[in-house]
């Protein structure tokens, strides 16, 4: 039905829909599901979703290697005293993303979207604007099935995994799917969900994968923290009007080449950035 973005504006433009009854369609056909079947399914994903996401938030959640946890119920209290920076949005965002990255690190369930190494991204940014906007599960279902949209173009053009394209291809594709998703569920326009996945690729542009002794817990926790925010300010920049200059089919394609050109030490290895400081070869030789 579609392989690019260009495509996938065409025939929502040629249907007069949005990209998530698109989506509905081609996994409809695909899948040989009922319209019936397909949202349940999706309303069991948002389930996980929103429970790894608030798991955390009143208790501490440890890793077995002890590198990571207990930072999502940190943010949470702290966004609760009313003195924060960025204000409660942020921080609440910010929070469901570390928990579910806990969840994840301390081997609960989790939805790898696109990654168990980025869940946190897109539960927290749909949780943080169904508060904000007063949304219904049902709508959060509808964002879902944008977000797997962009999911698509991005792994049949490029790569969602780390270790072939760094944690740009990771968080940075996470962010891309939930502000796409964002700005559908705020009433934008398609090419303003575009706009908001190519602003939040071009932010993280050349990110690399290094996980301190080769776990998924740090520095991925806080990378899906700083995703969310990547994803929601991606969004109000496209709600806003913003356009990107480049088109998201040539951000995925020039993400694609970066993460060619980014040598094996900087992709999910261990063996540079931030893995390979002192403390992180201390780290390593412990577990």
């Amino acid at each position: 039905m579609f392989n690019t973005a260009s495509e996938l504006i065409k025939l929502c433009k040629e249907r007069n829909s949005k990209i998530s009854q698109i989506i509905i369609e081609k996994e409809i056909e695909s899948s040989r599901l009922t319209h019936e079947e397909l949202i349940e399914k999706m309303k069991e994903i948002l389930s996980t979703m929103q429970n790894s996401a608030k798991y955390s938030l009143d208790k501490e959640v440890i890793s077995v290697s002890k590198l990571t946890g207990g930072n999502a119920k940190k943010v949470e209290d702290y966004k609760n005293n009313n003195k924060t920076i960025c204000g409660k949005l942020i921080n609440s965002a910010m929070a469901m993303a570390l928990s579910t990255s806990e969840v994840n690190a301390s081997m609960g369930r989790i939805v790898a979207a696109p990654t168990a190494g980025a869940s946190g991204i897109l539960p927290a940014a749909l949780l943080t604007v169904k508060e904000r906007l007063n949304l219904s599960d049902e709508d959060l279902v509808m964002g879902l099935f944008t977000a797997a949209g962009i999911g698509e173009i991005v792994v049949k053009n490029a790569t969602v995994s780390g270790a072939e394209g760094g944690c740009q291809a990771e968080c940075g594709v996470a962010s891309a799917m939930a502000a796409a998703a964002v700005v559908e569920l705020a009433g934008g326009s398609v090419e303003a969900s575009f706009n908001a996945a190519s602003f939040s690729i071009i932010n993280v542009m050349g990110l690399v994968c290094d996980p301190v002794a080769g776990l998924v817990e740090f520095p991925c926790s806080i990378r899906n923290a700083s995703g969310v925010a990547n994803a929601l300010i991606s969004a109000d920049l496209a709600l806003a009007g913003v356009k990107s200059f480049v088109p998201f089919d040539e951000v995925v394609e020039a993400m694609y080449k970066v993460g060619k050109l980014m040598p094996e030490s900087l992709k999910e290895t261990a063996l540079g950035g931030i893995a390979d400081t002192k403390t992180g070869r201390e780290a390593w030789k412990r577990l």
